[in-house]
C-alpha cells in the first residue's frame, strides 16, 4: 500500500517544483500519487468528476502535463495501449505488463541483469523496457 502525502506535503512538492497549487491541483496530485496505480487521463477525470463535481478532459489534461513537467509524475506510453499512462514512481525502474489483467506493475533495476553491447558512437541516455506475461 502507498504512503499517502497529506495535503501540506502535497503542496510543498507543488511549490517546490514551481507549480500554483491550485485546489484541483492538489486533489488530482493526491489522487494520482496515493490512491491511483498507474492511472490514464481517462481514469483521472472520471475520479475527479466523482469527487470534484464537472471537470473538463483540458483541465485533466493540462494538470498530468503540468505535473509531468514539473517532474512530480512521469508519463509511459506502452504498446498494449493508445493510451498514455501516468506514473507517480519517477525514479528509473521498468515495468511488467499482466497480459491477462492488464495491470502494469513496476520492476526495481537491481532485479533485473541487463548485457548491453552496443557500438561506442551510441551514448544511452534511456531506457526503457516493458515486460509482458502473467502474473501466477
Amino acid at each position: 500500500m502507498k504512503h499517502c502525502l497529506s495535503t501540506a506535503e502535497i503542496e510543498g512538492r507543488l511549490q517546490a517544483a514551481g507549480v500554483q497549487p491550485t485546489l484541483q491541483r492538489i486533489a488530482i496530485c493526491k489522487f494520482v500519487l496515493c490512491e491511483a496505480d498507474h492511472p490514464s487521463a481517462d481514469d483521472v477525470k472520471e475520479w475527479a468528476e466523482h469527487n470534484l463535481g464537472k471537470i473538463s478532459q483540458a483541465t485533466v489534461y493540462n494538470t498530468l502535463n503540468t505535473l509531468v513537467d514539473a517532474g512530480i509524475l512521469k508519463e509511459f506510453r506502452f504498446n498494449h495501449s493508445d493510451k498514455v499512462i501516468y506514473d507517480c514512481n519517477t525514479h528509473d525502474h521498468f515495468h511488467f505488463v499482466d497480459e491477462n489483467t492488464g495491470k502494469i506493475y513496476d520492476i526495481n533495476p537491481e532485479d533485473v541483469q541487463l548485457n548491453i553491447s552496443i557500438p561506442k558512437k551510441f551514448k544511452i541516455k534511456d531506457v526503457k523496457l516493458i515486460f509482458k506475461g502473467e502474473v501466477k
